[in-house]
């Protein structure tokens, strides 16, 4: 499995949040930011998963924290579909653990960021059990075999979108794209856009933690 850092909560955990990092970064990344999503006390626990180092094409081979390879950020961009498989896969075995320790499908969410964040969409959809919700920021959706037949278990998915409006990295055409697609095959996507590059901002944070706080009531 994934090594990971966690945040358990002062009673029982009776939900879970599964946080994917970006690319070149670590499961440190978004630890910081739990406190300021101001939950109330809800007994979540948060996994920060540390995606393996590989060669990444995008960044000339060089050798980084990466979910899978990426050759470049545009709608006709060559996909690693198998490395998107098999970071699938690990995924869903942290969901699997979670639920195992007595932590219900319905109960669990995913937020990821830029990679993570397509990571996070992807495993989502395509997950056999229904999550609580997926949150994708700054991020783009990969192709997803057979979409229609994966969908039918996640129809009902809540999905959170945020995309900064002068991101240089993951442009927020991609963003809109991600959406508009989603929204053609019936999800319903809390989309928000923020004046901003590729990065978060406090109002999205604020927004993030009021969307779990839905999600999980």
């Amino acid at each position: 499995m994934l090594p990971f850092e966690s945040i358990n909560p002062k009673t029982a955990p009776q939900y879970a949040v599964i946080w994917l990092h970006g690319l070149g970064a670590d499961g440190y990344d978004f630890i910081p930011i739990v406190p300021e999503l101001k939950l109330n006390d809800l007994p979540i626990r948060f996994i920060f998963p540390h995606a393996p180092t590989r060669p990444v094409t995008l960044n000339r081979g060089m050798l980084m924290p990466a979910w899978f390879d990426i050759h470049e950020i545009s709608p006709a961009a060559k996909h690693d579909i198998a490395g998107i498989l098999h970071a699938y896969q690990e995924i869903s075995a942290l969901i699997e653990a979670q639920h195992q320790q007595g932590i219900a499908y319905k109960n669990i969410a995913l937020i990821g960021f830029s990679q993570g964040g397509a990571l996070a969409l992807y495993t989502a959809l395509c997950f056999p059990e229904l999550l609580a919700g997926v949150a994708g920021l700054s991020t783009f959706l990969p192709p997803i075999p057979s979409l229609k037949e994966a969908i039918k278990i996640s129809r009902d998915l809540p999905i959170f979108l945020a995309h900064g409006t002068q991101d240089p990295i993951v442009p927020i055409e991609a963003g809109h794209m991600t959406e508009e697609l989603l929204t053609s095959q019936g999800f319903n996507i809390n989309w928000h856009t923020y004046p901003m590059t590729h990065q978060v901002c406090a109002q999205e944070i604020k927004d993030i933690g009021e969307w779990l706080q839905h999600i999980f009531k």
